[in-house]
């Protein structure tokens, strides 16, 4: 049916047309306002501004009454390129700042983190200094903390001489005298009170002795590769590393590929004092407890001995009853200062103790040195992952009757760590190999692994890929 529309009929339809449109062109005014809005919105974030990361280093190095050296690291650049870094110190600021004495260090590789060291010189003899690294980019100046050190009234440092104790320089197993005695890797060395030097002569599998004219013989291990326990002629051994004695001449031995500790007696008996033989994390007692390739031992005067758990990045503690507990680290390692499992180290390689129970620790995948009290308490003493212009993967350490910490740097170097907390190269040169006599700075090393030092203060070194034994007389200048 056809429908005819009445004014009133045109006149809704028309205003409903209208509201439509209207509504339209609102709705279109809105969206062309909001959307000029956001055209128009020019905020901008403003980049964040910040200071780079420094630290410093705990230790001066090679100090002496006029000059020292000190190091710092970079471990961040912040917000902008670094545009000079290095060392800041004084003898009146005790927070010494870049418009003091200031000796810059190279920072020019664009690899974090950045290790400098920095020649301090023109020092004032027997004067206390203030130090600090320091790091500068757009942003300002960033400050590590302060150390302190005190130049000496006269000539410091030491002077060294190396010669060959024993040994070729070739592979072999021979005994005799030192000219004529051959080793194939040795790994550790210990000194008895009576002078006697101890040798892990690992790729042998044996031990040897060699007395103070450097008379070299078998001690224990019949060379075969095993592990077996009995008379020391007979027993069995898989690559012996570290070697330490006590007061009554019992020899411990880190058997680290049969993954226990070897106790030999002055009757020549090896026995098992702690592991199962086979790889493991596990406290117990004697031979139900489980080692992971363990590495260094050290005996204190109660006859309690401490285990640098290479493969477990631990560091135990066994009694003279061969009970084993963890006294610090755990499996997963790192680098964390604290007590007991909380501390984090990374293959520790090499173990020493003082005369107060405290522990020390070459730990070789941190670069560093660390100390552990008989509670567990674990702090650093010197290097770390960042800090290898210190220590570059130290492998052994030994102490003297004074307290000083001796270090074999598997780099290449022996180096003291005085109780006043300096650091002096004793002998060798860094990424220098070499079988090279002579006078500290001139002789050279190839992958030492072991260290002892006897109670005349001479020390021995169980260089390893030169298949010796190395003697170090040192003299403080």
């Amino acid at each position: 049916m056809n429908r005819t529309f009445t004014p009133p009929d045109i006149f809704r339809m028309t205003a409903s047309r209208f509201q439509k449109s209207l509504f339209s062109v609102l709705f279109l005014s809105l969206v062309i306002l909001i959307s000029s809005c956001k055209k128009k919105d020019t905020t901008t974030t403003t980049p964040t501004s910040t200071l780079p990361t420094v630290t410093t280093a705990g230790l001066v190095i090679n100090l002496t009454s006029t000059t020292a050296q000190a190091a710092g690291t970079v471990s961040e650049q912040g917000s902008s390129t670094i545009t000079e870094a290095g060392i800041c110190y004084s003898a009146t600021n005790k927070t010494p700042v870049i418009t003091d004495a200031k000796v810059t260090g190279n920072v020019t590789n664009p690899t974090y983190p950045i290790d400098f060291t920095a020649d301090l010189t023109g020092l004032t003899a027997g004067t206390v200094y203030y130090a600090r690294a320091f790091a500068t980019n757009s942003s300002g100046t960033a400050y590590g903390s302060v150390i302190t050190f005190t130049t000496s009234t006269g000539a410091s440092g030491f002077t060294t001489t190396v010669s060959t104790f024993a040994g070729t320089g070739t592979a072999g197993s021979n005994n005799g005298d030192g000219i004529i005695a051959t080793f194939n890797n040795p790994q550790g060395v210990a000194v008895d009170a009576s002078g006697k030097v101890y040798v892990s002569d690992s790729f042998n599998n044996s031990l040897r002795v060699l007395t103070a004219g450097g008379i070299t013989a078998n001690f224990a291990g019949n060379g075969t590769l095993g592990y077996q326990d009995g008379n020391a002629a007979e027993a069995e051994f898989y690559g012996p590393h570290g070697l330490a004695v006590d007061g009554s001449g019992n020899i411990y031995v880190a058997d680290l590929g049969n993954n226990v500790i070897r106790k030999i007696t002055p009757a020549g008996v090896v026995s098992t004092f702690a592991g199962s033989g086979v790889a493991g994390f596990t406290n117990a007692t004697g031979t139900a407890a489980t080692f992971n390739n363990p590495s260094g031992v050290a005996v204190d005067a109660a006859g309690n001995v401490y285990v640098a758990d290479y493969g477990n990045n631990a560091i135990r503690k066994i009694t003279p009853a061969g009970v084993v507990t963890t006294l610090a680290g755990f499996k997963s390692g790192g680098f964390v200062n604290g007590t007991g499992t909380a501390a984090g180290f990374k293959n520790p390689n090499g173990v020493a103790v003082d005369a107060s129970g405290n522990i020390y620790v070459a730990d070789q995948g941190n670069s560093a040195i660390r100390k552990v009290t008989a509670d567990g308490v674990v702090t650093t003493v010197a290097g770390g992952p960042s800090q290898t212009q210190l220590l570059n993967f130290p492998v052994a350490l030994a102490l003297d009757k004074d307290g000083n910490i001796y270090v074999a740097d598997e780099t290449g170097r022996i180096i003291i760590c005085t109780t006043t907390n300096v650091l002096y190269v004793l002998a060798g040169t860094a990424g220098v190999t070499g079988f090279t006599n002579g006078d500290g700075a001139t002789a050279t090393f190839y992958n030492p692994q072991g260290i002892a030092v006897d109670a005349s203060g001479n020390i021995y070194v169980a260089d390893q890929n030169n298949n010796a034994i190395r003697k170090l007389t040192v003299v403080k200048k």
